[in-house]
């Protein structure tokens, strides 16, 4: 048996003799990151805390951005006795993978919630919605990416006037490094930015590329994007570690950044913070790392009679702060990169019952 073969295996024998305490309630969650990253880490420890606050047992398992080893996680969970399996499922639909999974959990007994990023329009024009064609598949709840890439972009163009960034003729020139062609949030984090550049009549959006939310690629890519648009002095990025890619290729031909170039990024990440208050990042926005605890609540609502369907099976909420140096050092000060000081029950309408409609904000939680 090849080592690779021998791993898999040894991990499915691992999966399907978890036992779970008798009577609690079980999540797993299907992690499409990898576990160094620090955006899907971030996710899983908020989540792990909301776990802890409910009482219910949480299993993550990361598919390390591989989508067909998503897949694989979700058929070893399938193919675990009944009495193994989770109560639950929490999926993101990176990589385009939510409809596959739908049709793989179907009929298992495992409910299913989509997190994070959920099915794209034209996904559920074929095949409906939560509660319709898959009947487990009982909702979905999405960050407003939108309005990340639009508070990005927006932050961004300011920092170029302010800096007087513009090429000859007058205008800011933009590059813009998105994560992929199909993950539904990295679609809406561009429609964001597209949005404040139509807005600000004086930026030309040079060129959209995609590295793949990774640094490297990103760095990479930098290298001839810059030798192919000059006059740009201002780069948009659908995450942090691209945004650090893209320095990485100014810094090797000699530029600063935040001096000769302005960059913005996505995720509340340690370096992401520190980026935004030593003015290496012009605009960083963050918090949606927190969606996947917000999922939990609504599960925990869910499993305990209060149906979060009166609100829509399908919510989006407005989960991000742009950050600036003042607020990165709140955030510091408050979490740190640790989340065991919020209380999730509190944001739970089974367990506080006047509590009308959802918060899912990121804001309250600085305060």
């Amino acid at each position: 048996m090849q080592p690779c073969t021998l791993i898999r295996y040894l991990v499915l024998c691992w999966t399907l003799l978890v036992a779970w305490p008798a009577g609690a309630v079980t999540v797993a969650f299907i992690n499409p990151g990898k576990s160094t990253e620090a955006y899907w880490v971030a996710a899983t420890q908020a989540m792990q805390v909301a776990a802890r606050s409910l009482d219910w047992q949480l299993e993550v398992q990361y598919a390390e951005r591989d989508h067909l080893r998503v897949l694989e996680l979700a058929r070893s969970l399938v193919a675990r006795p009944p009495a193994q399996r989770p109560d639950y499922v929490i999926l993101s639909n990176d990589n385009a993978t939510g409809a596959e999974l739908l049709r793989l959990f179907d009929g298992s007994g495992i409910k299913c919630f989509m997190a994070f990023s959920r099915l794209s329009a034209a996904e559920e024009a074929q095949l409906g919605g939560p509660r319709q064609r898959y009947k487990d598949w009982i909702g979905s709840l999405e960050p407003l990416a939108e309005e990340a890439g639009y508070l990005t972009a927006k932050a961004l163009i300011q920092q170029g006037r302010s800096a007087r960034a513009q090429a000859a003729d007058g205008k800011l020139h933009l590059l813009a490094i998105a994560g992929d062609r199909s993950t539904p949030s990295s679609v809406r984090r561009n429609e964001g930015l597209q949005r404040a550049v139509a807005e600000a009549k004086d930026v030309v959006l040079e060129q959209t590329i995609y590295a793949g939310w990774t640094r490297d690629k990103a760095a990479e890519q930098a290298d001839w994007l810059y030798e192919r648009y000059p006059a740009a002095r201002l780069v948009w990025a659908g995450n942090d570690l691209m945004a650090f890619g893209a320095m990485q290729s100014l810094e090797k031909r000699g530029g600063t950044p935040g001096k000769s170039m302005w960059f913005s990024g996505i995720n509340a990440s340690a370096d992401g913070m520190q980026a935004i208050q030593s003015g290496r990042l012009a605009a960083l926005a963050g918090g949606h790392f927190i969606a996947g605890a917000w999922a939990l609540v609504m599960l925990y609502d869910y499993h305990h009679g209060r149906d979060f369907a009166d609100e829509g099976l399908q919510l989006e909420a407005s989960m991000f702060v742009l950050f600036d140096p003042a607020t990165a050092r709140k955030f510091e000060a408050r979490f740190g990169q640790r989340y065991d000081s919020i209380d999730f029950r509190r944001y739970s309408k089974v367990l506080n019952p006047k509590l009308a409609r959802y918060s899912f904000g990121f804001a309250q939680l600085l305060r």
